[in-house]
């Protein structure tokens, strides 16, 4: 389905789109469960990716037969962040490229994230990006997580684009299905968490940010 679409807007997930953030949930998983005696095996990581926190942290109490709570759970990762995000957080390959030619044409965007908004407002400030984008939704913002489209059709509301004039970039397949469920134009950007999975329910699937299709959507 690569039909040249007309787009007026763009939202941006934020986790292993924009930032490495997915590489870190990993350490972070492997750190938190081994405490614990166990181990954060790619099958959970798969089952959490792209949810937001209270619905990943309850998988993860159900799989591995954890007594914390899910707020246990929150904090104890929010501190090991803490620790990783000043020293290992990085921008995604093709970034740059895809903001300046957005910036040059004029074109509005926004982050759209399952994350909370301490976190995201944390990571986008440590990359001087936060001004770059118009708006920011996190899982405050909605009462219905992705898989669910809540969130890409309060960012169309909110932009006053229609879904289909809206594109989405996202890397999950829980995140891209919220997005083609909303009607918008929608493009995968999968990273080694999420290559190999099943986006047929996208536009176009691309390897980076600066891919030749998603820059030629703006020429």
């Amino acid at each position: 389905m690569n039909n040249k679409p007309s787009i007026s807007a763009v939202a941006f997930d934020m986790d292993g789109l924009i930032f490495n953030t997915e590489d870190l949930y990993d350490q972070v998983g492997e750190i938190l469960l081994s405490r614990r005696g166990l181990n954060f095996t790619r099958e959970l990581k798969m089952e959490m990716m792209g949810l937001p926190a209270p619905t990943a942290y309850e998988i993860m109490r159900e799989r591995c037969a954890i007594t914390d709570s899910v707020l246990q759970l929150q904090t104890e990762t929010d501190e090991i962040f803490d620790d990783l995000l000043p020293k290992q957080l990085r921008t995604m390959p093709g970034l740059e490229t895809l903001l300046e030619k957005l910036e040059s044409k004029r074109i509005p965007k926004i982050v759209a994230t399952s994350s909370h908004r301490k976190f995201a407002d944390r990571n986008l400030a440590q990359f001087e990006l936060t001004h770059r984008f118009e708006f920011i939704l996190t899982a405050e913002d909605v009462t219905q997580g992705k898989p669910h489209p809540e969130i890409y059709l309060t960012a169309s509301e909110k932009l006053e684009v229609a879904p289909l004039n809206l594109l989405v970039l996202e890397d999950s397949k829980t995140g891209s299905t919220a997005a083609a469920a909303s009607g918008a134009f929608t493009i995968a950007v999968p990273t080694d968490h999420s290559i190999g999975l099943d986006f047929s329910h996208v536009n176009h699937v691309a390897s980076r940010l600066d891919d030749d299709f998603i820059l030629s959507l703006f020429d």
